[in-house]
């Protein structure tokens, strides 16, 4: 049995003092289970397990290629996983992943795309919580509206 909502949730933030966008994105684990080996319920990759798969991040990481990006000044950054923790219990488990992306000029623009498992489920929402400059902007992206375009 699935869990009963549709969602993910994603905060960007930008630290002009450290010139690095941070990421933060969860995931419920039985959906990426759904996404990357077709059952919700699979014990094949096991996130964050000692018998982790060898390929678990790299399939994660191309799923996410073609669902999920950011732009930043109108350059695609490059998404490379720093850590990532599994919080919750059951079929609301969640897979957190953190992003760390070089931003060395001051941040003109964002373009984010999230678009995660909205091929897989007509109802999935992802919500997005952006922070720039003491702003904060929330964003809801499906698969009418994947992406979104912040300027600054």
């Amino acid at each position: 049995m699935a869990h009963p909502l549709r969602l993910s949730l994603c905060e960007i933030e930008w630290d002009e003092k450290k010139n690095k966008i941070t990421v933060n994105l969860r995931l419920f684990l039985t959906d990426v289970n759904e996404a990357l080996v077709f059952d919700p319920n699979s014990k094949e990759l096991a996130f964050c397990q000692p018998n982790e798969a060898k390929n678990a991040e790299t399939l994660l990481l191309n799923y996410l290629d073609r669902f999920f990006y950011i732009k930043s000044n109108n350059k695609r950054q490059k998404l490379k996983i720093q850590r990532k923790k599994l919080a919750g219990e059951g079929e609301d488990t969640a897979l957190w992943l953190y992003f760390e992306l070089d931003q060395p000029t001051s941040l003109k623009s964002l373009e984010i795309k999230n678009a995660v498992f909205t091929d897989l489920f007509f109802d999935q929402n992802n919500i997005v919580y952006v922070h720039v400059r003491g702003k904060s902007k929330s964003l809801m992206l499906s698969k009418k509206t994947p992406v979104h375009h912040l300027k600054y």
